[in-house]
């Protein structure tokens, strides 16, 4: 089993086995359990496709963890007619249950990728004819920026913000302007509003990369 979850690239973790029974909800697992995803991944280059073809855009998610913010980015990405999200293999939110509900169902309606390299996927996308923008502090007043489709929008960890390498690649990183004296917001509540201005800037425009 472990030598066919290799071959076929599936992660295998080692856990007690009164973990397994847990999760199971029995005693019989006979030792292993696996734990399927309620969507099927399609290939990074179908996403993009898809997003040049309607001239649309997807989200990147930068290494978030909580699969409440995932699930409540996919339903904003699919309320404003996104064309669905790219996370990374490691270092992310899984699609589950909470996903699910989070994006009351969004999640089914969206195209979602899987990467090894956000950096290397993006850089793929801008070569094919995408912008890439990346919300983040020090940006670009977001509600004076012109937004160019198709494009993806990276949206980075609460922690940590976007990564280094993949903001390089980024040709515009936009800010969203703050007055309170809290100066953060949460990444799900950052990426509706993100989004929202990026639908006023493509119906005042309706540009394009040339």
């Amino acid at each position: 089993l472990l030598d066919l979850a290799k071959e076929r690239g599936i992660k295998v973790q080692i856990a007690p086995r009164q973990k397994l029974e847990e999760l199971a909800n029995s005693k019989k697992t006979q030792g292993v359990i696996a734990i399927l995803s309620p969507i099927n991944y399609v290939p990074e280059e179908e996403l993009f496709k898809s997003t040049l073809k309607q001239k649309s855009f997807f989200a990147v998610l930068d290494h978030i963890t909580d699969p409440q913010n995932v699930g409540s980015i996919a339903r904003s990405v699919e309320v404003f007619g996104g064309i669905g999200l790219l996370i990374p293999k490691d270092r992310s939110a899984p699609i589950n249950a909470t996903v699910v509900k989070a994006s009351s169902g969004a999640i089914f309606h969206l195209k979602i990728s899987k990467t090894p390299s956000i950096s290397k996927a993006i850089k793929a996308f801008k070569e094919m004819g995408g912008w890439v923008y990346a919300l983040e502090k020090g940006g670009k007043d977001i509600t004076n920026t012109e937004f160019l489709y198709p494009m993806c929008i990276v949206l980075g960890s609460e922690g940590e913000g976007v990564s280094k390498n993949v903001l390089e690649h980024a040709d515009v990183r936009v800010s969203i302007p703050m007055k309170g004296k809290v100066t953060s917001l949460n990444v799900s509540a950052a990426g509706a509003i993100c989004f929202w201005e990026m639908a006023k800037s493509q119906m005042s425009s309706g540009t394009s990369k040339k």
